[in-house]
């Protein structure tokens, strides 16, 4: 969406404050022991409470309140009860939801407790990426620019990027235009980056893969070459100059 009067303004503020402060809950309250699924409710719990409702129950049918993804698991992760959260795993949390009819996503990637399987550096350059392009956007400029820049900082840093999940548009529904706002450089893409319009910027750092596929529950995705992913996403309104960061309270940068 473009953002071109105070009510849409405000309503995309109250959307990601509601999935801002859900991502920074879940992370401060998950702790070994407890079971995917235990923190999910949590989370579902935070939403309802603030007013806001699942994007991916609501749009998808997806059955959780939040996408989290343990160690090997790329993206869109099912919260169940089956995974039991451990010292040292990579957790990914994706919090997405609608709120007054406007719609706002974020994520990120944490070590659970202490890093004794050296995943710290992953979740690092991840964040680095993702600061790094936030302050590389405003209008005008090309989202593969863009793409090229995740890409290339990932290659600096011993790592490759996953090439079918990107970013995306987002305001009035959760996956809106630009569809594809890729971590690589996409030559034939030609779209630029518009003042006042909303996106969801998101980095998908790789150890081993560049393809992320299903695996048996039809939800969950992981690397087709194995290995790890870190990936920090925040909703942002394009432009002239520094972009509007709408989730920056979730505290991934922190």
């Amino acid at each position: 969406m473009s953002i071109s009067k105070e009510s849409e303004l405000t309503g995309m503020q109250e959307a990601s404050k509601a999935v801002a402060i859900t991502l920074r809950k879940m992370r401060e309250y998950a702790k070994p022991g407890m079971t995917a699924k235990d923190l999910d409710d949590f989370g579902g719990q935070i939403l309802s409470e603030l007013g806001a409702k699942s994007a991916p129950k609501l749009t998808y049918g997806f059955p959780g309140w939040t996408c989290i993804s343990i160690n090997n698991e790329v993206a869109h992760g099912v919260p169940s009860e089956k995974k039991i959260l451990a010292e040292g795993d990579l957790i990914n949390i994706d919090v997405s939801a609608e709120l007054n009819g406007f719609w706002s996503d974020n994520g990120g990637s944490f070590i659970l407790g202490e890093d004794i399987h050296n995943h710290q550096h992953l979740v690092n350059t991840s964040k680095k990426i993702l600061q790094k392009a936030l302050s590389n956007i405003r209008g005008g400029v090309r989202i593969a620019d863009i793409g090229r820049l995740i890409e290339t900082e990932a290659k600096k840093s011993g790592y490759k990027v996953i090439k079918n999940l990107t970013g995306h548009g987002i305001g009035r529904s959760l996956h809106e235009e630009p569809h594809e706002i890729a971590n690589y450089y996409e030559r034939s893409n030609q779209t630029r980056f518009r003042k006042n319009s909303v996106v969801a910027i998101e980095t998908f750092i790789s150890t081993h893969s560049t393809i992320a596929g299903k695996t048996n529950d039809g939800w969950t995705l992981v690397g087709t070459k194995g290995g790890y992913v870190a990936q920090h996403e925040h909703t942002i309104i394009v432009t002239d100059g520094r972009p509007v960061i709408l989730t920056e309270m979730n505290g991934i940068f922190n």
